[in-house]
């Protein structure tokens, strides 16, 4: 018998402060996916790193500027990583309803899930 596949998602920002902890809030609960944040900076909540990249399968950064250091931190790691710019800037606290609402729509018709 074979197990349904989990897609693994991994939210990416800058502190892992509000925007990919909403990501990771509002999607971790659905049966189809595996979620985590981190954040680019070395002072985030959770600091993104080698592991955590070989995790995901999808990838959804925040802003350019945030796939832009994942390439320059971990560019072989990636060479095969589907990576997503979400352009979400910096303007919401967490679980905004405005941000709620945008991840949830361009992740699901992303991903194409309901």
């Amino acid at each position: 018998m074979k197990e349904h596949q989990v897609t693994h998602v991994l939210f990416i920002c800058s502190r892992n402060q509000w925007r990919s902890p909403t990501g990771e809030q509002v999607w971790k609960n659905h049966p189809a996916l595996a979620v985590k944040s981190a954040g680019t900076s070395p002072k985030a909540n959770k600091v993104v790193n080698a592991k955590i990249i070989q995790w995901a399968d999808v990838i959804f950064v925040m802003e350019q500027k945030h796939q832009e250091r994942l390439q320059a931190n971990f560019n072989k790691l990636l060479i095969y990583k589907d990576i997503q710019v979400l352009d979400i800037t910096d303007d919401y606290q967490y679980m905004d309803d405005e941000l709620v609402s945008m991840i949830k729509q361009s992740v699901s018709h992303y991903l194409g899930l309901t």
